[in-house]
């Protein structure tokens, strides 16, 4: 009988004490930005007296210099996507893992490639990536990431276009049949991005996102109070560190870290960093705008890597919800049980809003990144339009294809940009005798993964066996160190960092 009365009451207490994981996980992403964003910012050097991009190159157009808590906003809503809210539903399948990939991503990876991608281009004049690791890796490096990462802004941009499509189709349904269809919410959303690409970045987006910031918080916020109110008990009921609970046995090792991108770490942040690095009005602002930011994603993730292992009983049932309607249908139902008609609604507005204020920055971003390659100024209105109207034709092209084609190579693709974007900053660092192994060990971890998924995937990869998939991909990760280490050194030509005294 006391053997009965003490399993129960360790058992009610271990269930009821699972929600300290996720007030635990909260507090760890506010130390990490308190504590390993300084340690991270003390490395990097910013100086306060250095007159950034916003003062030097402004233009009333991009070059806008704007305060840290806009900026800081604009520059949370252009990285959360629909990545930190599809990207944890899908990776809360594999159980636990997610929820500390979220966590330790975000902190000693995701935060670090922001920060970095962010103040590495304020101090190369609001460069874009490509033209960041042109500085750093070479111009045949430069050359191939042009392509890339515009590749990888198309991609993002139809995805977060047609998801938010896909949830106002939902939410609309039964009211508006006939008239506020799919096909009609893809032709309002596409109209935006294109007025928002093509207008100064202070007439829409620097007015508008404050207003989209606060549907934001009212989402993660009513989320998190939802399920502690109405779900105490089933914190992360069937989270299990000993077993991958996938229903499809799908490998942890490297889906779970491809899966969970935005959230966690992201190359797609370091095509975004630079349009807030043209507005900073100082140096000092870094940490709070771009390693900030992250941690606030890295917030949302975990939301929602929660809802899955919370809202939903077991794994299969998670799975069921996602193939009805994908991982949207999750976000529907979860936020309609948890918050109500109303609050539920506001909640989904969120996560609509999400993608929409990283989709037009996405087509912003690409219009950028072809100028700068072709050298052709942004200033006059035609110009802007010479090069958007061809990046939308082809955008609208890919929004036909079939969503999880695209989101599989987005995946991909998302990761690989994010390790090309880490060895950047570390080759930046070694080459000036700084604590490099704060961007090249998250950059030969991610590296490893990259290059394991792209062998291992069956549909869009190479198909090879997981174990010789993850061996190449783990030797490939230590090339890449090796070669750091033993040409990182050797400088760039035309570096402006090395070629400035004061920056030696």
């Amino acid at each position: 009988s006391n053997r009965a009365l003490f399993s129960i009451f360790t058992h009610n207490y271990a269930r009821r004490a699972r929600y300290l994981w996720f007030i635990l996980a909260a507090i760890a992403l506010i130390i990490g930005y308190n504590v390993y964003g300084r340690f991270v910012e003390k490395i990097f050097g910013p100086n306060p007296k250095k007159e950034t991009p916003a003062h030097t190159l402004k233009d009333g157009v991009d070059y806008v210099a704007m305060p840290k808590w806009k900026l800081w906003l604009i520059q949370l809503l252009n990285i959360a996507g629909v990545g930190p809210v599809f990207g944890p539903i899908l990776g809360a399948l594999y159980g636990p893992t997610a929820l500390l990939w979220v966590v330790f991503g975000t902190i000693f990876a995701g935060a670090v490639h922001d920060y970095f991608s962010g103040m590495m281009s304020v101090r190369y004049g609001g460069a874009n990536v490509p033209e960041i690791v042109r500085y750093t890796l070479g111009t045949k490096a430069r050359n191939f990431m042009r392509f890339f990462a515009t590749l990888l802004l198309l991609l993002v941009g139809v995805v977060f276009a047609t998801a938010p499509a896909g949830l106002l189709t939902k939410l609309c349904a039964g009211h508006f049949d006939g008239v506020l269809n799919f096909w009609v919410w893809i032709t309002i959303i596409f109209a935006y991005y294109f007025l928002a690409t093509i207008i100064p970045i202070d007439k829409i987006i620097g007015r508008i996102y404050p207003v989209f910031g606060a549907l934001l918080i009212i989402m993660a916020v009513g989320v998190t109070l939802g399920l502690f109110f109405n779900m105490p008990d089933s914190f992360y009921s069937w989270a299990d560190f000993t077993s991958n609970p996938h229903p499809n046995n799908l490998p942890i090792w490297p889906l779970v870290f491809i899966t969970i991108a935005c959230g966690a770490l992201s190359g797609f942040h370091s095509t975004q960093s630079p349009l807030m690095a043209r507005c900073l009005e100082n140096e000092s602002e870094g940490r709070m705008v771009f390693y900030g930011a992250m941690v606030a994603e890295g917030f949302i993730g975990l939301v929602w890597v929660t809802v899955g292992m919370t809202f939903y009983p077991d794994a299969q049932a998670l799975l069921a919800d996602i193939k009805a309607g994908g991982p949207g249908n999750v976000v529907y139902t979860s936020c309609i049980s948890l918050m109500g008609t109303f609050g539920g609604i506001l909640a989904i507005l969120g996560v609509i809003i999400l993608p929409i204020t990283s989709g037009d920055t996405a087509f912003r971003a690409a219009r950028l990144t072809i100028a700068e390659a072709i050298k052709l100024p942004q200033v006059k209105p035609a110009k802007r339009l010479l090069i958007a109207i061809p990046v939308f034709v082809i955008g609208i092209v890919l929004s036909q294809v079939d969503f999880n084609i695209i989101w599989r190579y987005f995946g991909w693709s998302n990761q690989t940009l994010s390790a090309i974007m880490l060895w950047s900053a570390s080759a930046y660092l070694y080459r000036k005798d700084k604590l490099h192994w704060v961007t090249s060990i998250p950059a030969t971890f991610i590296t490893a993964i990259s290059v394991s998924y792209i062998l291992y995937e069956p549909n869009m990869g190479f198909g090879i066996d997981i174990d010789v998939s993850n061996i190449v991909g783990a030797v490939s990760g230590l090339v890449c160190l090796f070669l750091l280490l033993k040409f990182g050194k050797k400088p760039i030509a035309g570096d402006p960092e090395s070629e400035t005294a004061d920056n030696k």
